[in-house]
């Protein structure tokens, strides 16, 4: 069964194509990656399916539900949850009180709650500390809970803020190029806990520029060139297409091999 469907998604900026009639089908509980060179159009792609940017024409389907021109917001609230390609933390927090903020999106109350704090709303701020850390044990950040944010090193940061996407319990986790920026044990610390995030049943679409991270861990890749998909299948077949070689390649270096 497929979680995501998208139909013939276009989006033009003038005369230029960024994608041109893309059809993707991500099946519930896959691991499913979107590579391409830089300027395939892999981030204004993730950008419609999450309501970041509306779309040309096409039609964009989550769980059933047709979410073309629905708001950010409520798509999120229906469980498809995005990173960024450039980290965004909230600045002057903590590491622990920036993953609690992704909590209170699955929590409920108000400015009344909030100022009364019946019983139940102080056993729900209980809930989220306590799911706070227990993401950051996830993620290998507990022992920096209590540390500003933003002075942790760039790798843990990367990791700090998919602790925060997965603290709204996403159905759909969209990560947008999660490896960069990463040195070689940082990316590889990172394909561990991608896996075991979809190993706890949480469907996970990666976009990607590092095709080695993309094959060790995706179950199906889709490839973009020049916004429009060029290929799909598995890591091996698409390892062994020629369209995708020629597209990192060049069309000469595989004409001379």
């Amino acid at each position: 069964m497929a979680l995501l469907k998208v139909k013939g998604l276009t989006k033009r900026f003038g005369g230029l194509f960024a994608n041109n009639e893309i059809d993707l089908e991500v099946p519930q509980g896959s691991l499913f990656a979107v590579i391409g060179p830089n300027g395939a159009g892999k981030t204004t792609f993730f950008s419609m399916i999450s309501g970041f940017l509306g779309s040309t024409s096409g039609s964009i389907e989550f769980d059933g539900r047709d979410i073309t021109h629905v708001r950010q917001d409520e798509i999120a609230a229906m469980g498809l949850v995005r990173t960024f390609q450039l980290v965004q933390l909230f600045k002057g927090m903590s590491v622990a009180e920036n993953v609690e903020v992704g909590c209170h999106l699955a929590t409920k109350g108000g400015v009344a709650a909030a100022l009364l704090r019946p019983a139940w709303f102080r056993r729900q701020e209980a809930e989220v500390v306590e799911r706070a850390h227990e993401l950051l044990r996830f993620v290998g950040l507990d022992a920096q809970a209590d540390r500003d944010a933003e002075l942790l090193p760039y790798g843990q940061q990367r990791l700090l803020e998919l602790a925060r996407a997965l603290a709204s319990r996403p159905r759909l986790l969209l990560l947008d190029e999660p490896a960069a920026g990463l040195n070689t044990k940082e990316t590889d610390g990172l394909a561990h806990i991608i896996q075991k995030i979809n190993d706890q049943g949480t469907t996970v679409l990666l976009i990607e520029h590092d095709v080695g991270l993309v094959t060790r861990i995706a179950h199906r890749i889709a490839v973009l060139d020049f916004g429009r998909k060029i290929a799909e299948g598995t890591p091996d077949e698409i390892k062994a297409h020629p369209e995708v070689i020629a597209a990192y390649l060049g069309v000469e270096e595989v004409e001379n091999a």
